[in-house]
């Protein structure tokens, strides 16, 4: 957690440090990071060598090595590529995101790694050290996530879109993922259903696994039988794994799915088993993007405002990278948009 421990923020090392340490003039340092003639070959692998264990990176800017703001936040996505594609949500943040941050003078830097979060702290690293960046917005929160310590370490101001995180000390913007779970249940369990299966994302990712708890509670507290499986975001898996939930004897009459591409390929899978929608089974989405009304019938799906999510993740980094540090920061609970896909169980 960034509230936990003594070391405070790592300072960015400079060429004067690397002059320093080794004993040589800060000319000679420049020489040997930019591959110019002036110095000797076993003072530049010296310098190499020194420059890497501190952390060292080239400013991208004159205006960057004085010490000012750079005015540009940075995001990286660390999702697959082809989900990218589909799943609208991502552009609809972004739209709200890049709305505030050019009212208010900021620019995004975005950089897309696909299925490989591994790379996302190496980029922010490196981003910070080259003054790239006044701070980040951090996407997807994960269990255990270990970006929140490492932008402590770095002393890099960041946003967490998800929490609230106990003992962290940047600010979340964070979504009442029970609360929405709650609206959704109520909804199924007011028709008549008492079988529900929720097909959830990836439980690696923290807004799942709340999902998942605010499910399961509010179907204890209506008296409603819960069956939880997990799927990739990919449309197959989500229908793969739907297919075999309503092959069962015991097949719930309402599904929950994570995302709108989970439910239309969940919805594709109970067609395929001869099931008619709402007549034998009802189902409920989040998100609530364009897919949702583009197939018959159209989803039930718990809608938010996603733009005004992203616009509220940019204002709240901005405030923190101008002094304001806002805290948590509750996002507004999604509404229910009711559609043709529940019903009373038949």
């Amino acid at each position: 957690m960034a509230g936990s421990g003594a070391r405070g923020p790592r300072r960015r090392a400079t060429m004067a440090d690397i002059a320093e340490q080794l004993g040589i003039s800060k000319a000679a340092v420049s020489y040997a990071l930019n591959d110019q003639p002036g110095v000797a070959a076993d003072t530049r692998d010296r310098v190499l060598a020194l420059a890497r264990e501190l952390g060292w990176h080239a400013s991208s800017s004159a205006r960057a090595l004085s010490g000012a703001q750079t005015s540009v936040v940075g995001l990286v996505l660390s999702r697959p590529t082809d989900l990218l594609t589909v799943e609208t949500f991502f552009i609809r943040f972004l739209a709200g995101l890049e709305q505030v941050l050019s009212e208010r003078g900021f620019s995004l830097l975005l950089r897309v790694i696909g299925d490989h979060p591994e790379d996302e702290i190496s980029t922010y690293e490196r981003w910070w050290g080259e003054r790239r960046i006044d701070g980040v917005i951090l996407m997807d929160e994960r269990v255990h996530d270990p970006r929140v310590s490492a932008l402590a370490e770095l002393g890099l101001p960041g946003v967490l879109c998800g929490g609230p995180m106990p003992g962290a000390e940047l600010p979340c913007v964070w979504t009442d993922q029970a609360g929405d779970a709650a609206v959704a249940v109520q909804h199924l369990a007011a028709l008549g259903h008492r079988r529900i299966g929720h097909v959830c994302g990836p439980p690696v990712f923290a807004h799942e696994r709340a999902r998942r708890r605010g499910v399961r509670r509010a179907g204890r507290a209506r008296g409603v039988e819960v069956t939880t499986v997990e799927a990739p975001y990919t449309g197959p898996e989500a229908g793969k794994v739907t297919r075999r939930m309503l092959a069962s004897e015991s097949r719930p009459t309402a599904l929950i799915f994570g995302s709108d591409t989970m439910a239309i390929a969940g919805l594709s899978a109970a067609t395929e088993l001869g099931l008619r929608v709402p007549e034998d089974l009802s189902a409920v989405s989040w998100d609530d993007s364009i897919l949702t009304t583009l197939i018959q019938p159209a989803v039930t799906a718990l809608s938010r405002d996603t733009p005004g999510y992203g616009g509220l993740a940019a204002a709240v980094l901005i405030d923190l990278i101008e002094g304001r540090n806002r805290g948590l920061v509750r996002a507004p609970l999604s509404t229910l948009q009711v559609r043709g896909s529940t019903a009373r169980p038949s």
